[in-house]
């Protein structure tokens, strides 16, 4: 990118800030039973881990008396749901273009520490459960988590929760293992095939939950006891009673865990769920747990009516790892399956709207046209037409993120936002987070503390901005990720999208490489004369003439798109 840094720091010393207002969004497409809502397969989804965003109520940083005492960023640090809460009343992901945010799960976690080989570590993390019926005081209360998903909502933010059913947090020295009509802790998954993917534990801190169970399983004792001295068993086991009237499930583990993950759609709305290790559990329990998440939803917004600016259906984005876009590792190239070796799955059919790309990080490397056509190419039209992906540059548990050095932050941040498809921003990206942290073992260099004061440094303000202006420009424009990809030049890069589906028409052109100072630039038919366009990068608005604008900016970039 010829001379993207001055231009991008310029951005800085200028002061200038998104303040567009108009969405896309606010038409929404008539239901299509075959297509995703376009709105999420372009969203912007930000994702953050819940103990390392933002520590809103010191109060709730030391419960259950954990220590300190983990190895490098193997403890918790204190950030919670007040803390995510505050963020969005101070309109951060608004300016980010945000439109659903994820979180690691807040379940009660396991109290104690666990001794692994990279040393010890405890829950922070979110995915070694204790209790799914209850939040955890680290994370803060239910009313704070009912207070943050109304800020959301208010603010057109949609919330996603982490969720959880294949595995429980390890016995510590301050909680006792689950019964082994529950879990097994051996064999640990082996990967080659269906059986050592399914019926196996991750690892050894993760036993795995008996989810082909066909039968009727007592609860654990420690739990009923755990209810009883919190003065909640009455009423759980009632609950529990009337869910299996209804549903007609045997109360083994996995429909246990499904009523209580839905519980807290029901009562708070929560909009979507994103699946941990989806891969790892038999199948059909994935559209069971969808079923019930709709009904609950349902029930929600029937209680609640005129909470929502919209009538979304509720969404389920599914973790199925090395499962990616153009038959990345165990996906099947022209296919939209999963292959196990001996077994294909398409989790499409089992409730998911959507699965992570886990390809994006790698396809990355290669330049943005070679991404965007083929990206476009799988999804309108290709194996994934009409289902949801969602990219990311990094994660908290992939080893190989792109650019983990940071080295070309712009850059990286044109092909994420700009690519085919929802995408994630995980917490930092924005700002370039230290990724390569000094004493961490795994994957814990991906989980430092979101570095606040960093956003002194006048570059990184440069790069927000940056973030905030290719965020705005998606947020109201869905043709950018659910619409058609052409290139329509090579030098300055200029590309289109358009989405014509269901009464809602979006069309976009970019220009990325462009000349700074005044540009004369075709609109190659896409808008007639006399069209108002926004470039979202300057903010300025220019009128088509003789098929063509003409804009002066100092910038190398060229958002431009109806203006509304």
């Amino acid at each position: 990118m010829r001379n993207l840094l001055a231009v991008f720091l310029g951005l800085a010393l200028l002061g200038q800030t998104v303040t567009h207002g108009a969405f896309a969004d606010e038409k929404i497409a008539e239901k299509n039973p075959d297509k995703l809502d376009p709105f999420w397969r372009n969203a912007v989804v930000y994702f953050m881990m819940t103990d390392r965003f933002a520590n809103g109520d010191a109060g709730n940083d030391q419960t259950f008396n954990r220590q300190n005492d983990g190895a490098v960023l193997r403890n918790f640090m204190g950030g919670d749901i007040k803390g995510i809460t505050d963020k969005i009343n101070e309109g951060y992901f608004d300016a980010l273009g945000v439109n659903a945010i994820w979180m690691t799960p807040l379940n009660e976690q396991v109290h104690g520490f666990w001794d692994e080989e990279w040393g010890r570590s405890y829950s922070f993390h979110g995915y070694w459960p204790k209790d799914w019926s209850r939040l955890d005081p680290s994370y803060g209360t239910e009313a704070e988590m009912q207070a943050m998903i109304e800020a959301a909502h208010k603010h057109g933010i949609r919330i996603l929760a982490d969720v959880v059913i294949n595995h429980t947090g390890p016995k510590t020295p301050d909680d006792v293992a689950w019964p082994e009509s529950w879990i097994r802790t051996t064999p640990i998954c082996q990967w080659y095939d269906y059986a050592n993917n399914v019926q196996c534990a991750l690892a050894a801190s993760l036993t795995d939950i008996r989810t082909e169970t066909k039968t009727d399983v007592e609860l654990p004792d420690f739990l009923v006891e755990k209810w009883r001295a919190e003065g909640r068993l009455e009423i759980e086991l009632a609950e529990l009673d009337s869910f299996f009237k209804r549903t007609g499930f045997v109360r083994a583990p996995q429909y246990y865990i499904i009523k209580w993950l839905t519980d807290w759609v029901r009562e708070y709305g929560i909009d979507g769920f994103r699946v941990d290790t989806a891969k790892h559990i038999e199948a059909s329990i994935w559209q069971d747990l969808k079923t019930e998440a709709v009904l609950a939803f349902e029930d929600w917004k029937k209680a609640n009516p005129g909470t929502l600016p919209d009538d979304r259906e509720f969404y389920m984005v599914g973790e199925v790892f090395e499962f990616g876009v153009d038959g990345f590792r165990y996906a099947v190239k022209g296919e939209r399956t999963y292959d196990y070796g001996d077994k294909k799955v398409d989790f499409f059919d089992f409730g998911f709207d959507a699965l992570i790309n886990m390809g994006f990080a790698t396809h990355a490397a290669g330049s943005m046209e070679d991404i965007f056509s083929t990206y476009s190419r799988e999804l309108n039209g290709g194996p994934l037409d009409g289902v949801g992906i969602l990219n990311y540059v990094v994660s908290h548990d992939d080893a190989h993120p792109y650019d983990k050095g940071r080295d070309a932050p712009f850059e990286t941040a044109l092909k994420l936002m700009l690519a085919p498809g929802a995408v994630q921003i995980y917490y930092g990206d924005e700002i370039a987070r230290d990724l390569t942290i000094e004493g961490t073992i795994g994957d814990a260099t991906l989980r430092s503390f979101m570095d606040w004061s960093s956003l002194e440094d006048p570059m990184k303000q440069a790069l927000l901005r940056h973030w905030q202006k290719l965020g705005q420009f998606r947020k109201a424009h869905m043709s950018v990720g659910a619409g058609t990809h052409v290139k329509l030049q090579d030098s300055p890069y200029v590309f289109s999208r358009k989405l014509d589906e269901n009464g809602v028409a979006d069309r976009v052109l970019v220009g990325l490489e462009m000349t700074a100072g005044e540009k004369h630039v075709s609109v190659f038919g896409l808008f007639e004369d006399g069209t108002l366009l926004e470039d979202y990068y300057s903010g300025q608005t220019v009128e088509v003439d003789a098929g063509a604008i003409t804009i002066d900016t100092e910038y190398t970039v060229l958002l431009l798109g109806e203006a509304r």
